[in-house]
């Protein structure tokens, strides 16, 4: 099973510049395992000590909030498109003005 995670433009130095990047997961918890274990740079961007999500990043599973679809537990399934978003203290999505997550998600771009 493969999902599709979508790089803010913020992250993009850990991937090399990649705007996306395919993994074979079945959750969150391996999702964040995936993405360590590709960078150790990755991890005070995901998740704190605890190793709860960090407050500033949302992640959405086919333009649906994870915190409302199961959250950690929500299980990928095959072909699931992951969008990470990160806010800002002021409110503001990937440095920008506020906006819409459904603008974001329409435009399919994070640039």
């Amino acid at each position: 099973m493969s999902i599709t995670v979508e790089i803010p433009t913020p992250l993009r130095r850990l991937t090399a510049g990649a705007p996306r990047v395919v993994c074979s997961v079945a959750n969150l918890n391996e999702l964040f395992s995936e993405l360590d274990s590709r960078s150790p740079a990755w991890k005070p961007h995901l998740h704190d000590e605890a190793g709860e999500t960090r407050r500033f990043l949302n992640i959405y599973v086919n333009e649906e909030d994870i915190r409302f679809i199961g959250g950690a537990s929500y299980s990928f399934r095959d072909g699931d498109e992951v969008l990470l978003v990160l806010r800002s203290r002021r409110g503001a999505i990937d440095n920008r003005p506020c906006t819409t997550i459904r603008a974001i998600l329409n435009r399919r771009e994070i640039a």
